[in-house]
């Protein structure tokens, strides 16, 4: 019997086409096999990364999500039609790693940090070996770009989806030294109604696509709720300490 192959779960940066790791690359390079996430219609930000490094010997297999943030009429359930798609995508990666071939999923920013692959990481790799390359998460890029540290000396950061209830969002950035705000586009006017609430929205810092070449920095009170991208996050960092 042949040896299965290798799952890879490769960060290859919030962006940047300069920020993937050596290693991240090397194992690229190497796959037969490179997947990617991808929404219907879209070459997707982390394939437009990795794809000048492709050969035309390596398989590319785009994983397209059946539905991303649209809402949906009911009977129908997102959490119930995304786990499907999971599913069905950890049976095709099954498949070739079980005929001996090494599987590279690629994820922008880090796989294990809002990443789609810890997802195929969760049903495949008590089934076979299985290696994670991290990455710069936008998190980081977002602060980078900024040009802000995120947190002095002794302070902690909450990391926050800005999905969460409007008072269960309010309780935790109160409670925060300094936060970071993901996932906004449509509930970017609630985390911003939060924010002024706190007296906290002097201090925060709006970007999109952060690290990418069609990057933007906006104000606050410009930034327009119904426009802001998925691709979009809220910095609000520590006080400043005087070492």
């Amino acid at each position: 019997m042949s040896e299965k192959g290798r799952l890879v779960g490769l960060g290859v940066g919030p962006g940047d086409p300069e920020l993937i790791t050596l290693k991240a690359l090397r194992l690229l390079k190497a796959a037969p096999v490179v997947a990617y996430f991808v929404a219907k219609g879209k070459k997707g930000n982390a394939f437009g990364i990795v794809e000048p490094h492709l050969d035309d010997a390596q398989l590319r297999l785009p994983l397209v999500y059946p539905v991303t943030t649209e809402a949906l009429e009911p009977p129908l359930s997102y959490e119930a039609i995304i786990a499907d798609f999971y599913d069905t995508a950890a049976g095709v990666l099954a498949g070739h790693l079980e005929a001996g071939r090494d599987v590279a999923v690629i994820c922008e920013g880090d796989p294990f940090f809002y990443g789609s692959y810890m997802y195929l990481h969760d049903r495949l790799a008590a089934r076979f070996r299985a290696e994670v390359v991290p990455g710069v998460c936008s998190m980081l890029g977002g602060a980078a770009v900024l040009g802000v540290p995120l947190v002095y000396r002794n302070q902690s950061l909450a990391v926050l989806s800005g999905v969460l209830a409007e008072d269960e969002l309010r309780r935790r950035l109160a409670d925060a030294d300094a936060a970071v705000v993901m996932k906004l586009g449509r509930n970017f006017e609630k985390v911003r109604r939060v924010l002024v609430e706190l007296g906290l929205a002097q201090r925060a810092l709006y970007v999109e696509r952060a690290t990418m070449a069609n990057q933007r920095i906006v104000p606050l009170d410009e930034v327009d709720p119904m426009a802001s991208p998925y691709f979009s996050l809220l910095v609000v960092p520590g006080e400043k300490w005087q070492g």
